[in-house]
């Protein structure tokens, strides 16, 4: 070993890839502390789109300045480009874009002209996921060892990958989203039935809950922030808590919207309806949470068998096959 150098591992010199991951260890615990101390905001950043939307409801505009009307414009022009590449090429149904874009709203992305876009992304991605894979397999051949069934398995996988991606990336962002408002639904609605007993209007009590579980639920305090807009410059206030509906894949928030349509329609008491839902929320929090505490004997059995069982064995039958082999060896001795 030349003694210029350090001791190799592997052929990687261990001094320097100690420094290396002392240093990433040290920036690590620098981010740790910064984001301990660093107290952030999650509606900050909401706010400003919940601003855009009240302007454009106010003024009835798509904007209130020349500067973002043109990068709008920019941007449906960019659109309109891959929405007749896409109608020429017979790929684009009005249905599909209705379904993308109601998929974009569960994700909590407003905009809908993002829609023709992801469209676009499955129609190309498919083509150059699966055009790197045959370059590199069948093309380049950097996989020598693989036989015919990987190859064109590896292929099928791409092109499966490149057009079901997108649809997969936004339906986990939905999943995560729908599962943080389900959380805070039931404390949602326990605030609702104090300020509506309280002689707030229900758009002032939408208000006031999505400041207060702003910090706690930023999902749903942004939903009930834009529902409270909603209900003040809407001329039907039905639509707002439709759009509530449209925008939150949940039967629990249906069911609060269908409530709240029929409060409004029939002149019913709002909190006493608001309080039984609260209570039949929590009910069903809790009956998940026994069903999880239920499946958690069957869950257990696998690791049970394949890794504590085995071990338990060996502890309690290793001594005693020990002492039998020796036995026979003295034996036979």
């Amino acid at each position: 070993m030349d003694p210029a150098t350090g001791p190799t591992l592997l052929g990687f010199d261990v001094f320097l890839v100690g420094s290396i991951l002392a240093g990433i260890a040290a920036a690590s615990v620098l981010f740790a502390i910064y984001t301990a101390v660093t107290i952030k905001d999650p509606m900050s950043k909401r706010v400003k789109a919940l601003e855009g939307r009240r302007e454009e409801l106010k003024m009835g505009l798509v904007t209130s300045t020349a500067k973002k009307r043109q990068s709008l414009v920019r941007k449906n022009d960019t659109t309109e480009k891959i929405k007749d590449t896409l109608g020429n090429m017979k790929v684009l149904q009005q249905s599909q874009v209705e379904v993308v874009q109601q998929k974009l709203a569960h994700a909590g992305i407003r905009n809908k002209e993002l829609a023709i876009v992801i469209i676009g992304l499955r129609a190309v991605l498919p083509l150059l996921f699966g055009g790197l894979v045959f370059a590199a397999v069948f093309l380049l051949d950097m996989f020598p060892d693989w036989g015919p069934m990987k190859r064109n398995g590896a292929l099928m996988a791409a092109v499966f990958l490149g057009y079901k991606g997108p649809e997969l990336y936004l339906g986990n962002i939905a999943k995560k989203r729908n599962e943080a408002i389900r959380k805070g639904l039931p404390d949602a609605l326990d605030l609702l039935v104090i300020c509506a007993e309280a002689g707030l209007t229900v758009d002032a009590a939408f208000n006031r809950v999505a400041k207060e579980l702003g910090r706690a639920y930023p999902e749903l305090g942004d939903e009930f922030a834009l529902t409270a807009i909603e209900l003040s410059f809407l001329n039907e206030r039905k639509k707002a808590f439709d759009n509530l509906a449209y925008r939150v894949d949940l039967d629990a928030v249906k069911g609060v919207v269908t409530t709240m349509i029929q409060t409004e329609r029939y002149g019913t008491p709002l909190a006493s309806a608001l309080r039984v839902l609260s209570a039949e929320f929590r009910n069903e929090r809790m009956m998940r949470a026994e069903e999880k505490a239920a499946r958690l004997p069957a869950i257990m059995t696998v690791p049970l068998i394949m890794f504590i069982l085995p071990v338990l064995f060996i502890v309690i039958l290793g001594p005693a096959a020990c002492s039998i082999a020796d036995a026979f060896s003295g034996g036979i001795g």
